[in-house]
């Protein structure tokens, strides 16, 4: 243990805002989203309402990294404000460029700040932040952190239903072809994110179907990885890309209801993400809770 003081720094991929950001004590990277021609930045300068509109309409929607400038912007300032030291989460290494620039980055701060590759996004990745938090409370350096932290990369799961297939289609993950059968036939494609990869998990009839399937994986992954834990020392976590506040209510009391004794909480998924699922996806994720 140390009187160091640790700031905590993640991205917006963790469905953490700057409010929400406030009240845990972290600090928030907003991620960069590009409509048409313009730069927004997460949570800063568009809404959830306004990105949504703009996907709906038609608009070309995309995602980028934060530019190195951003990123050291941030850090500096935390650093000049009277912390000693930096823990950076951002996103899994395996789905952005963000983590592997900011490794880079970090070799000209002599050791101050610390980049942990989690290998997670959207709610397992607000786990972890707010773990390190804990940990950071506790006077836990960061380097023992973020050792702590990607330790357990493949002690969690992501579980994510998409409604359609549209923005797979144009990400190339599934064919045309396949993407015109699967609306035909209602299919509602889950797409698992584990050991910071994503993947087209399995194919369900029926939003129904795709719930329980979801519900299901999870069960099977706790019996798995955490047959001796009690239920009440796990974190289950629900996100979505909903517009309808009441279908966000009603998974996480579905949830809620099938993981009574689990810390559950409801995490918007990021812009970023949702630039390549689309709307009206639903997730869960299941990590051990310190």
């Amino acid at each position: 243990m140390t009187d160091m003081k640790t700031a905590i720094i993640t991205d917006s991929n963790s469905g953490i805002s700057p409010e929400k950001g406030k009240k845990l004590g972290v600090f928030v990277v907003p991620m960069p989203i590009i409509i048409d021609d313009a730069t927004y930045f997460e949570n800063v300068d568009i809404t959830r309402g306004e990105f949504f509109e703009a996907q709906a309409s038609g608009k070309n929607v995309s995602s980028s990294q934060p530019s190195p400038g951003d990123v050291t912007q941030i850090w500096d300032e935390v650093l000049n404000s009277g912390f000693d030291e930096i823990l950076y989460i951002p996103m899994s290494s395996k789905l952005s460029g963000s983590c592997n620039t900011a490794v880079m980055l970090a070799e000209d701060y002599d050791g101050k700040v610390q980049v942990a590759d989690i290998r997670r996004v959207s709610a397992n990745m607000r786990d972890a932040v707010v773990k390190a938090k804990k940990m950071s409370d506790r006077g836990v350096r960061a380097s023992e952190i973020r050792e702590k932290l990607e330790s357990e990369t493949m002690d969690t799961i992501v579980y994510v239903m998409v409604d359609t297939f549209e923005y797979l289609k144009k990400g190339g993950r599934i064919s045309p072809a396949k993407a015109a059968v699967g609306s035909i036939l209602n299919i509602k494609p889950v797409l698992s994110i584990y050991d910071g990869g994503l993947d087209v998990w399995k194919k369900c009839r029926g939003l129904k179907k795709a719930k329980a399937s979801m519900i299901s994986g999870i069960r099977d992954f706790i019996s798995e990885k955490y047959p001796d834990i009690p239920e009440s020392r796990l974190s289950i976590g629900t996100a979505g890309s909903l517009t309808d506040e009441r279908e966000a209510k009603e998974w996480y009391k579905a949830v809620k209801n099938e993981f009574p004794q689990a810390h559950t909480f409801y995490n918007d998924l990021s812009m970023s993400l949702c630039c390549h699922i689309g709307p009206n996806a639903m997730g869960i994720s299941v990590c051990c809770m310190e």
